[in-house]
């Protein structure tokens, strides 16, 4: 959605980064090229103003001319600013002192209200929650049939009492939905109101009346990310017509430039609460500014990654699996698979990928990574025999045919899928050796000594020092007699033991022993 915006404000950036010390005129041109971007996102032009005149405001203050780098105190200005125009911090829902919570959806005809409501039923049900969806959108034809789908995926209730196709009173249903809520112990309530088509008067008029007969927690305004400028007139129409208390963006995934999430936060004041990325119902979570903001800059969005991974991964299989790791044994394609299996339900790849920072410079690679490739691999380990994926060693030119075969691959995919799987056990038990890292099993120390028995003593090329050297083995460790002269002093330390570097004599009647040295 943000490709375009990124890629520009990327650019901006990384010319920044070679100046040292910013002029006005570097931050003018900067500003400019902001205001460009921002433009061609399709951003409302108040907006832009507005957000132009602030960053513009704080790059000439003290913060960036006495900064150590100015090319990444403005990006952090930039940064801090998309932040704040974007909401500034998470909104979360707010919830009935007294159950149930009614949230109600409004927006314009093809924004997704009912599909959006199964997945904001699915992310409450996996909050913990009993969801209710009730079916008020009575006009569109089989809205009320789309929502018991929906719901029926989600694994959520549906009050739908009117079969819809313009019978029934939405205003009526939606009374009733609360004791119905009620009596069948859910705490949370989404109504689906119908669509308008653009600025419809009536339809505005029963989404108020709706309103007023339910009294709802949340008032959620469903809009197209995709729409562009007009999203900033249609939040703007509801927003006098219904009132909202917070916005969800869909269709985030588009191909949009996406200026409607930098435009609706800023016109209507109110936070943008939820984002829906595709269209699986698990692709929606709630909006969070400041890991929106670090996307657009191509900064990363690592807390997603880890939020994902800790919904997906099974915390007594991962410590299974990192015993089995940290041993170096028993690591088998089994294993291999059922690692490549748990990735492939944090999502699509390109999207894992995606949120780490940098990837913005790789899209074109990005844009190449095919998950089928996944199944592939997958194909091909559970075409093998439990003994093969134990171990792959047996795996022979016929088994390989056979394989080939079964998971509809070539012999050299089966070949090059073993040749990497050696690989990667080949590293799993140097890791497990430590590979020289202290603290690691088999680290440093042994590493370090095992290096040294190996070596053993080096020996000078000068002769003086190699004769010295063979004699202080010899006789001890400082000294002919073992002694260990005064410490501190090298060579010198070891006249009192009566031992001189080759060449030197000590003068007559003079007594080393008698020497005074300073204490340490």
């Amino acid at each position: 959605m943000f490709e375009t915006l990124s890629d520009r404000l990327t650019s901006v950036f990384s010319s920044l980064r070679s100046k040292g010390r910013l002029s006005d005129a570097d931050i003018d041109a900067t500003c400019r090229e902001i205001r460009i971007a921002l433009l061609e996102a399709d951003v409302a032009l108040p907006v832009v103003k507005a957000f132009v005149a602030q960053v513009k405001e704080r790059a000439r203050g003290a913060e960036v001319s006495q900064a150590l780098n100015p090319a990444q105190q403005v990006v952090k200005i930039v940064n801090d600013e998309l932040i704040e125009i974007l909401g500034g911090e998470t909104r979360r829902l707010r919830y009935a002192k007294t159950p149930p919570t009614v949230i109600m959806l409004a927006g314009l005809q093809g924004a997704g209200k009912t599909t959006l409501a199964g997945k904001l039923a699915k992310w409450l049900r996996d909050q913990g929650h009993a969801p209710l969806l009730v079916a008020c959108d009575l006009q569109r034809p089989n809205a009320v049939q789309q929502l018991a789908v929906v719901a029926e995926r989600a694994g959520a209730a549906v009050y739908a009492p009117e079969p819809g196709n313009g019978v029934g009173d939405p205003v009526a249903v939606a009374r009733q939905s609360i004791d119905h809520a009620k009596r069948q112990q859910h705490d949370i309530v989404v109504i689906d109101t119908a669509g308008r088509l653009g600025i419809d008067q009536e339809m505005m008029k029963q989404a108020a009346d709706i309103r007023d007969a339910v009294s709802p927690d949340e008032v959620l305004f469903v809009v197209d990310a995709m729409i562009g400028q007009d999203a900033v007139s249609t939040a703007q129409a509801f927003m006098d017509g219904v009132g909202f208390d917070g916005v969800v963006l869909t269709k985030l995934d588009g191909d949009a430039r996406g200026g409607a999430a930098l435009s609706v936060r800023h016109i209507t004041s109110r936070p943008i609460m939820f984002a829906s990325t595709g269209e699986k119902l698990e692709d929606f979570d709630a909006f969070h500014p400041d890991r929106m903001a670090g996307r657009i800059l191509d900064m990363g969005d690592i807390l997603t990654l880890i939020e994902q991974a800790q919904k997906t991964f099974d915390e007594a299989e991962a410590a299974k699996m990192a015993g089995k790791l940290a041993s170096g044994d028993g690591f088998t394609l089994d294993d291999f698979l059922e690692q490549m299996m748990m990735v492939r339900r944090m999502g699509p790849i390109k999207n894992l990928l995606g949120m780490m920072p940098g990837m913005g410079q790789m899209r074109d690679q990005l844009n190449q990574v095919d998950d089928r490739d996944l199944d592939r691999i997958a194909a091909i380990i559970r075409s093998m025999t439990p003994g093969e994926r134990h171990d792959p060693k047996i795996i022979n030119g016929s088994r390989r045919a056979r394989i080939a075969k079964g998971s509809g691959v070539t012999v050299t995919e089966v070949s090059s899928l073993v040749v990497r799987f050696f690989d990667a056990q080949k590293m799993m038990k140097r890791m497990s050796q430590g590979l020289g890292i202290p603290g690691m099993p088999g680290g440093r120390g042994k590493a370090q000594k095992a290096q040294k028995a190996k070596k053993g003593r080096r020996v000078s090329g000068d002769p003086r020092k190699a004769a010295q050297a063979k004699s202080g083995a010899a006789s001890g460790p400082d000294g002919p007699d073992g002694s260990t002269g005064t410490p501190g002093l090298g060579a010198l330390g070891k006249l009192g033991a009566g031992q001189l570097p080759p060449g030197l004599e000590l003068p007559p009647g003079f007594d080393p022993s008698k020497l005074k040295f300073p204490k340490k």
